[in-house]
């Protein structure tokens, strides 16, 4: 009922803020000089010439049918497009977000566990850098590393084959996949480290210790449940943010995902299009945060109880 609440809710912001814009959606589809007659067709074409509130009812019963609308400019259905785009968007997302939490985890555990260690300390070092470090610079540095240089890579584009190719279409997605988890893992690295800390800091480790467990048996057995819970949530906004950081990355890489749809639509004033585009893109946010909220509990069952204590 919130995941419905919070949908409809953005649903009417985003309706309400793409109308405070400057102009008129009908501009896009008129030459420059157009009389007074064909600006009157455009509008009516887009439904522009309405008020505003008839405007947000239509806008809304077409949602309920399920139905995103159709482009002003292509006059193509919105759903369709956005299906096709995201497969490219969720690959590379699911892609950057894997080898992100490979590079993460291990390294965030080892930072904290030997950070009286050079290379403990290195490692921070390096994912404080990585933090700093804007994506889209990230990805013009690998483009001339690899794509110019080394030319192990393409530069940019995607197949038009698509995924017929698989080959084709993994080699498209490299580039983009290293960029954003470069920069998604060396944000997780430090949340993981920070977790990490906590647990070895701990007092319930130093009895488990105290009682005759080594390090390592009393931090897989006490500490990765415990430090587990924080990492989980961290990892659901990340995997969030890696979905929105693909939309950035796909601009720099011109590959024809919900990216350059969005920026498309943008420029165009293709309302539909931004509307689908960041509807799309509200309801993944949000329905990772609810699975996240369900694994915190399958995790650690204690979550559940206090749950239950507080509804009481």
């Amino acid at each position: 009922m919130i995941l419905v609440l919070s949908l409809a809710i953005a649903a009417a912001v985003l309706f309400v803020l793409l109308r405070l814009l400057p102009g008129d959606p009908a501009n896009a589809l008129v030459s420059v000089g157009a009389d007074p007659e064909q600006i009157a067709a455009a509008r009516r074409q887009v439904g522009s010439d309405l008020p505003l509130v008839q405007q947000f009812f239509q806008f809304v019963s077409s949602l309920a049918r399920f139905d995103l609308g159709t482009s002003f400019v292509s006059r193509t259905s919105v759903a369709a497009d956005i299906a096709d785009r995201l497969t490219v968007t969720v690959p590379l997302t699911l892609m950057a977000f894997a080898l992100a939490v490979v590079i993460s985890v291990p390294l965030g555990i080892i930072a904290a566990v030997k950070a009286d260690r050079w290379y403990g300390a290195a490692i921070s070092v390096v994912s404080q850098l990585g933090i700093a470090v804007p994506v889209f610079w990230v990805g013009i540095l690998l483009v001339a590393l690899f794509a110019v240089n080394l030319r192990i890579f393409p530069s940019g584009g995607f197949p038009a084959s698509g995924w017929a190719d698989p080959a084709a279409a993994l080699r498209a997605l490299a580039l983009p996949t290293l960029t954003i988890a470069i920069v998604m893992g060396a944000s997780m690295l430090r949340y993981v480290r920070s977790a990490t800390q906590d647990v070895v800091d701990s007092d319930y480790l130093r009895t488990a210790r105290a009682l005759g467990s080594g390090f390592a048996e009393a931090l897989a057995r006490h500490g990765l449940r415990n430090g587990a819970v924080p990492v989980i949530s961290i990892l659901g906004i990340e995997l969030a943010t890696t979905f929105l950081g693909a939309v950035v990355v796909e601009r720099v890489f011109t590959l024809p995902g919900l990216g350059s749809m969005l920026l498309l639509g943008i420029e165009q004033r293709d309302y539909p299009n931004v509307q689908g585009v960041l509807l799309v893109t509200t309801l993944v946010v949000l329905v990772v945060g609810f699975l996240t909220d369900i694994i915190q509990r399958l995790v650690d069952p204690r979550l559940r109880y206090s749950r239950r204590g507080d509804g009481k």
